[in-house]
């Protein structure tokens, strides 16, 4: 059971709350544990109710002392507050007047707090208005914080410096965990029938396993509809790739819904084509041409790095797969192809990837010429990750990248860039493949 005490002062805290005129949480779960109230279900709840009790109760406290210009209180004996002057003075006379009781609803069920009062009636809270009944949102509160990247200690340390609120970063956890539910949900929710275009791409994490850590790849799966919607179909983490893993990919997305993929743009992603020509074997696949530009010249000398792209313009702008092959002989016998070998030697290994790019017209082109759209994507998940140096299982970087994704695609309501030019071609060039899901 909870207990009052005299509690020291404590000046300066970054809110201006004295912390200290509130019992510890943790003491106060300690006892309970000691007394055998936070066993099984009932005890989680009890646990929730202290929690949430005392955020919205340090909360208030926080709003009164700044409505009051500065003047700290200590705790009295059942549980009314007294002023004391400490630097200044009362703000126009204005004083702390104890507490009022009030039951609020939340998301874990009625919580009756200490809400402070004033001498001259004029403190207003922002937290919770008066004769407001309904609090909800703490654990949301939480959620969104780890979604912005704060781990579950950065997120305890937090609630304990501005509120006073000892939550132990397992408490936090568990609160966070209720992510994993929306990530099933989502990773298994119905798709479109069919896709015109999906860029596939990944990033590297590193997950403990057992005492080992590995480094994991996160794919990601984005989809343009055939209205240019944009939405992103699903990650998978997997320590290696292949065939067997793109195909089981690619059958995850088959029993969602998903019966044709027109163009599957992808940066050299190991059994991609093997599994798609099984499973979708009237797919394109079609090479990302910028990754593969940046892939070939990512070895050569800065200052030669203008010339071979130079170089390399003919053999991507051509207008057909024959000219292109011609071109890329050319730059190989020049004199900047001679210097770098490796350069056409990879654009050779690629080379059933990139020649599908010349089948399109210049507005399908555009549109897949880059991976940008999932390229942003990726960019705002290693935002949000970053300051992971790893993570302790899969569930946990799931439900941090899902976070990630979730708030970046929030912005996406127009089509996609360039959609309104590509869209007739792709009913010239795939006819009824496209039209009748387009309809």
């Amino acid at each position: 059971m909870m207990t009052t005490t005299k509690n020291s002062k404590r000046k300066n805290q970054p809110n201006g709350v004295d912390i200290n005129q509130f019992p510890k949480l943790g003491t106060a779960i300690d006892e309970a544990v000691a007394s055998g109230l936070l066993n099984g279900v009932e005890g989680a709840k009890s646990l929730t109710h202290m929690v949430m009790k005392r955020f919205v109760e340090a909360a208030l406290q926080g709003e009164m002392q700044a409505h009051l210009g500065g003047i700290p209180s200590r705790a009295t004996e059942g549980g009314g507050q007294e002023a004391e002057e400490v630097t200044g003075t009362r703000s126009q006379g204005n004083k702390r007047n104890g507490v009022g009781r009030k039951t609020i609803n939340t998301d874990v069920g009625p919580v009756e707090i200490n809400v402070p009062r004033d001498r001259q009636g004029t403190f207003s809270p922002i937290l919770l208005p008066k004769h407001a009944r309904q609090f909800s949102g703490f654990d949301d509160k939480i959620i969104a914080m780890y979604a912005r990247g704060m781990s579950t200690r950065d997120i305890s340390a937090f609630l304990e410096e501005q509120y006073g609120i000892g939550v132990s970063a397992e408490y936090v956890s568990t609160v966070t965990d209720r992510v994993l539910e929306d990530v099933e949900a989502w990773q298994s929710r119905p798709l479109n029938s069919m896709y015109p275009v999906v860029f596939f791409d990944a990033m590297r994490v590193k997950i403990r396993s057992g005492m080992v850590v590995k480094p994991m790849a996160v794919h990601i799966a984005l989809g343009i509809a055939s209205d240019g919607s944009r939405d992103v179909l699903g990650m998978w983490i997997a320590e290696n790739e292949g065939a067997s893993f793109w195909a089981s990919v690619f059958n995850n997305l088959k029993t969602r819904g998903v019966e044709d993929i027109l163009i599957a743009v992808t940066d050299g992603l190991k059994g991609m084509t093997e599994a798609l020509e099984v499973v979708f074997p009237r797919t394109e696949h079609q090479t990302c041409i910028v990754h593969l530009i940046r892939s070939s010249t990512a070895f050569i000398s800065h200052r030669d790095r203008k010339a071979v792209c130079d170089g390399l313009k003919p053999v991507y702008q051509a207008t057909d797969a024959v000219e292109a092959e011609r071109a890329l002989e050319v730059f190989a016998e020049s004199p900047m192809g001679k210097r770098y070998p490796a350069v056409a030697e990879t654009w050779r290994r690629a080379w059933a990837q990139v020649i599908p790019f010349f089948r399109f017209p210049p507005a399908i082109r555009r549109l897949i010429y880059t991976t940008n759209s999932i390229e942003g994507l990726n960019r705002a998940v290693r935002k949000v990750i970053k300051t992971r140096t790893l993570f302790p299982n899969e569930e946990a970087a799931k439900k941090l990248i899902y976070l990630a994704i979730r708030n970046f695609t929030e912005g996406w309501k127009r089509p996609t860039i360039r959609w309104s030019n590509a869209m007739p071609e792709f009913a010239l060039l795939y006819g009824e493949r496209f039209t009748a899901a387009a309809e």
